[in-house]
């Protein structure tokens, strides 16, 4: 996979507040100055990060986003640090009323349509597992999981796992991860 150099991902416009910063160039970036990077963050193949008008993307540090994953942030993302999301996985942070009381789609007037847009936030050692989708309002509290092929529409709580369409609770998550990235980001420290 070929990535973008530093002075390339700022030509494209996104902020990059840290170092060891890999964007694969087979990525497509819309609204780029609204996207914010943080630290050892790698964004591979096919991703596609769009902020609308007025939506933010905000990437912490110790991050892998894998390929063909989509973040459309118009109504803002927050990945905080050490999240995870697997490939082939969809946040939106907007989205269409589909009850029937409206029209959809965007060559429709404002006056037709009814949009939800609410932000998602992936707090600190959060994950989402392959092909799940994430909708508007959806927060992954600390440490909470995801499964793959799953659906979520709500706060999932902080060390809980989490499948299915809706996602329902599975079972608890061990917190040990915590002590790990500690002497992780140590270790960098000390390397750097």
């Amino acid at each position: 996979m070929e990535y973008y150099s530093q002075d390339e991902i700022i030509k494209l416009g996104i902020r990059i507040s840290g170092k060891n910063v890999r964007l694969s160039k087979d990525i497509r970036v819309f609204g780029a100055g609204k996207i914010t990077i943080g630290d050892n963050v790698r964004i591979d193949a096919f991703c596609i990060l769009a902020t609308g008008d007025n939506g933010y993307i905000n990437i912490g540090s110790h991050i892998h986003i894998a390929s063909d994953v989509a973040l459309y942030g118009g109504g803002g993302i927050r990945l905080d640090d050490f999240c995870t999301i697997s490939s082939k996985c969809t946040l939106y942070s907007v989205s269409d009323d589909y009850s029937g009381d409206y029209l959809i789609g965007p060559q429709i007037s404002e006056e037709y349509l009814q949009v939800e847009k609410k932000p998602i936030s992936l707090e600190k050692y959060s994950a989402i597992g392959a092909h799940s989708l994430v909708l508007p309002g959806t927060i992954l509290r600390e440490g909470s999981v995801l499964g793959a092929m799953s659906l979520a529409t709500k706060e999932l709580h902080a060390w809980k796992i989490y499948a299915g369409i809706p996602a329902r609770f599975i079972k608890d998550r061990k917190k040990d991860l915590i002590e790990k990235a500690e002497t992780f980001k140590i270790n960098m420290d000390y390397l750097n």
